[in-house]
């Protein structure tokens, strides 16, 4: 075996989760399948080129057969009939991941991607809370004694496990001295540990792939799939998988990125954020057409957001496969009620539309929020467990219509660049302390909101956009200023001084560099990764 550890602390567990069998395991995925990554990465490095060169996309003419065609996915297991309702967030910390079992939502997305920052302790703790939770063992005791554990008197949600995106690197595992790919990693050691025990429960394993641009990367985990079942003994089609179209590209191929899943595929779902991430990175230098509104701005009833989501709803239901609304990011605040109230109007508003276009079901970041969530969709679905059978006939979306940025309505402001620097800043100084999510502003924010935020910033500073309400051009200076003061405002809120010179600092420099430089960093999460332990 030549995959080694270079593990900068012990990590309680760690026995138990990177066992020689379960590395062997991995290296085998590695040496399969890390060479088509590669390839894949680059051909996707190269389709962003040409779509920044030319500021278009348009659906592929080499897979109108497979448009035109009349196939379906594989039937679903029984455990994921119902996905009304589903609960996002890390599996680690322990409490974190019990308080999502015991939430009552159908389905939890154990997330290993934008809501995990991926230190050592995280990556194995996970993995360690993902092999209990599968057993029925998860528990937690807090240091001021208070306990943790899964209840009895609710039934637990199906849980799938959303690993890293084919871009992660695994520094910690070497394969021939190259790191690993952390999806590999991440889905190589649960497969291996539960993959077994879920298939025999009727519970999985089930997963949620990210940041898929083309159908060719669903290929790839397809044919993971099917050698992992393989070498396991599991029959065909034990794994099923649910893709977040959230990449302007994967928009134009969900037919394809469906069908290159079949045997596997589960569904779809709008991942808003970071699809709007993606619209602003592939389009970043194509001109002030592709230049949005500040991010407050930007909901789902956008002309180029409602043309996606209701696209996503009619391609899934024509295969047979769950359509799967986007996340409710507000965090309820029981220190401000009005704010509370007129924000939990608006989670209303958002699950009431998606149930009403024909999703399944939807996300929700907070436990407070699942019986609203599920009332919206109950109201609509009844006893039906879900709504596939709903054809979207009415529905015609053209190229045109997912690329209309220029019909969104909204403004840049010198607040929305405030607001975007700000947020930059503070996520990634929490994603450097080891926390994948944290709530701003009544407001969940992942690695995908904080993306989403410095680009605006590099474009509206490659554009040279003038600000509504001062008139102003964003440029190097303004931005310079904009931030000097919003971590200055940082620096007031943060009780600890070594909290913010070890982790906001660097944070700030980080972003500095991202909003200023001239080539644009594909993954905010990249060079912060050189500085987790």
């Amino acid at each position: 075996m030549t995959i080694t550890t270079t593990e900068p602390y012990s990590v309680p567990g760690r026995d138990q989760i990177l066992t020689n069998e379960a590395l062997a395991f991995v290296e085998e995925l590695h040496r399969r399948f890390a060479g088509t990554r590669d390839e894949l990465l680059e051909a996707r490095r190269a389709a962003q080129q040409r779509a920044a060169e030319t500021g278009r996309l348009d659906f592929l003419p080499e897979t109108q057969e497979i448009r035109d065609g009349d196939w379906k996915v594989a039937e679903h297991p029984a455990s994921l009939q119902d996905r009304r309702v589903e609960i996002t967030g890390p599996p680690a910390p322990a409490k974190m991941a019990i308080n999502a079992l015991n939430s009552g939502a159908k389905v939890w997305l154990a997330c290993l991607e934008d809501a995990s920052s991926p230190t050592w302790f995280n990556v194995i703790d996970a993995q360690k809370n993902l092999y209990e939770a599968a057993r029925g063992t998860l528990q937690f005791t807090s240091p001021e004694g208070k306990e943790y554990r899964l209840r009895d008197d609710v039934d637990l949600p199906t849980v799938v496990v959303r690993p890293r995106g084919w871009h992660l690197p695994e520094k910690h595992l070497e394969i021939d001295g190259a790191p690993a790919v952390g999806a590999l990693v991440d889905f190589g050691l649960h497969f291996f540990h539960n993959a077994t025990l879920l298939h025999e429960k009727g519970l999985g394993p089930f997963y949620y792939l990210p940041k898929i641009e083309h159908h060719p990367e669903a290929k790839l985990w397809d044919d993971i799939f099917t050698f992992s079942e393989e070498r396991l003994g599991l029959p065909h089609g034990t794994v099923r998988a649910t893709v977040l179209i959230e990449t302007i590209p994967a928009g134009f191929q969900m037919d394809e990125i469906l069908y290159a899943l079949r045997d596997h595929a589960s569904g779809l779902n709008a991942g808003r954020w970071d699809y709007l991430f993606s619209l602003i990175k592939y389009f970043r230098a194509s001109g002030s057409e592709f230049v949005l509104p500040d991010r407050a701005e930007v909901g789902m009833t956008q002309p180029f957001m409602r043309a996606y989501t209701e696209l996503l709803v009619k391609t899934c239901h024509r295969r047979g496969a769950f359509a799967m609304g986007g996340m409710a990011a507000f965090i309820p605040n029981r220190r401000e009620p009005e704010v509370t109230e007129k924000a939990i109007g608006k989670v209303r508003d958002d699950k009431s539309r998606e149930a009403g276009d024909g999703f399944d079901g939807s996300w929700v970041a907070h436990p407070d929020l699942v019986d609203i969530c599920r009332e919206e969709f109950d109201a609509v679905l009844g006893d039906r467990p879900n709504q596939i059978d709903r054809q979207r006939d009415d529905v015609d979306v053209s190229a045109e219509d997912l690329l209309a940025v220029g019909k969104a309505e909204g403004d840049v402001t010198e607040g929305g660049v405030r607001m975007n620097l700000y947020v930059a800043v503070y996520y990634t100084a929490i994603w450097l302390s080891g926390n994948g999510a944290v709530a701003i502003h009544n407001l969940m924010e992942d690695a995908a909101t904080a993306e989403i935020s410095r680009s605006q910033v590099w474009q509206q500073i490659r554009n040279r956009t003038v600000t509504a309400d001062t008139g102003a051009p964003v440029d190097a200076d303004l931005v310079e200023r904009l931030l000097g003061e919003e971590v200055e405002r940082l620096r007031g809120e943060i009780a600890d001084p070594e909290t913010f010179s070890r982790y906001f600092e660097p944070a700030a420099d980080i972003v500095r560099r991202l909003v200023l430089d001239t080539d644009y960093e594909d993954f905010l999460t990249q060079p912060a990764y050189e500085l987790l332990d």
